[in-house]
């Protein structure tokens, strides 16, 4: 997985709402010059171009893509919900993302697990890279989590996406349960209530996209039925 790690490295589709001015936060025994942008808040002032800004009139970053070890964590959802999906668990596929997400680490790298997002903000060194894979049923309404490790780390959010892709496969009475608390209930599924469930489906796809995006992370969805690696992969922007 020497191309996930290549990534990582140059921040590849990390949304940059702020920045250290490089795409790793450690220095390293060499380093390549990448480009120039505008200055950030939070920018490391060693880096500003002094002749790029006098030539521009605004203050310009060189970012550097640094020779460095990396801190490889990812956080995999365990929750009863994600043993759904149709040939097999979400919960497979999940576990497929972890393990290509550790198999690009190389000897000098550190790899670790974490439990909660709120442990991995204590716990992981900053300028880590964060891989968190789940159906975020239970995030938080609250963003500002999500924020704080969008600043101190670099995220990958890889959400599972909807089992029937929008096209719910049931008609007329039936019986559902819950798969975090077991509950079942009977409910009528018509064409107008298919066409909502879809309307769902997308919508919830776009707030959590939009949401990640605000804080910084970068998002990408996968499915049960798919290699996990390769949902890694996309979310990167590999084909």
């Amino acid at each position: 997985m020497k191309l996930l790690r290549e990534a990582l490295l140059r921040g590849r589709r990390r949304p940059r709402l702020s920045g250290a001015g490089s795409p790793t936060l450690f220095r390293g025994d060499g380093y390549e010059f990448v480009e120039l942008r505008e200055y950030a808040a939070g920018d490391d002032v060693r880096r500003v171009d002094w002749a790029a800004t006098a030539r521009t009139g605004a203050l310009q970053t060189r970012v550097i893509l640094e020779d460095v070890a990396l801190t490889l964590a990812a956080m995999v959802d365990q929750s009863a919900s994600m043993q759904a999906g149709r040939l097999r668990p979400f919960s497979a596929a999940a576990q497929e993302a972890a393990d290509a997400w550790f198999g690009c680490a190389l000897a000098a790298d550190r790899c670790m697990t974490v439990e909660a997002l709120d442990v991995a903000a204590v716990t992981l060194p900053r300028g880590a890279a964060l891989l968190v894979v789940s159906d975020f049923w239970d995030l938080p309404h609250d963003d500002e989590l999500l924020i704080v490790l969008g600043r101190r780390f670099d995220c990958t959010a890889l959400a599972a996406a909807d089992p029937w892709n929008g096209n719910l496969p049931l008609r007329g009475f039936v019986r559902v349960r819950d798969a975090e608390s077991g509950s079942a209930a009977s409910l009528y599924v018509g064409r107008a209530q298919a066409a909502a469930y879809a309307r769902a489906v997308s919508e919830r796809e776009a707030q959590l996209q939009e949401r990640f995006a605000r804080a910084n992370w970068r998002f990408g969805t996968f499915d049960c039925d798919e290699d996990g690696a390769v949902a890694v992969l996309r979310a990167f922007g590999f084909r």
